[in-house]
């Protein structure tokens, strides 16, 4: 009898793991993405505040932000941010960070 309900818990333990692994695997959380979201924001604003930036490349800079930000909730949208998603939305964030470094350095797209 003991055998019996120690098989029926250890049944159920394992049924509870499966639901909440595979739920955590299909999370659409982008956690590193939203991080250096908020890095590449915080570059923008003090390459403004320092006068590094122009208010015309801050812009163009903050359009490029926000499309990433699209980008990541149409990824979001169907409940999962598939291995293909996060690898472009982390290419756009290498492109943007270059960008930002850049234009705060005033170096020409000649030498890009």
């Amino acid at each position: 009898m003991k055998s019996i309900k120690f098989a029926a818990a250890l049944a159920s333990t394992l049924a509870l793991t499966l639901i909440a692994s595979s739920a955590f695997a299909q999370d659409p959380a982008t956690p590193n993405v939203e991080k250096r979201q908020e890095r590449q924001q915080k570059r923008i604003a003090k390459g403004v505040e320092s006068g590094a930036l122009t208010a015309k490349e801050a812009s163009n800079l903050e359009k490029r932000e926000a499309k990433i930000e699209n980008d990541k909730q149409a990824a979001k949208a169907d409940g999962v941010v598939t291995p293909a998603e996060r690898a472009k939305l982390e290419h756009e964030e290498n492109r943007a960070s270059k960008k930002i470094r850049n234009k705060k350095h005033n170096v020409s797209a000649a030498t890009n």
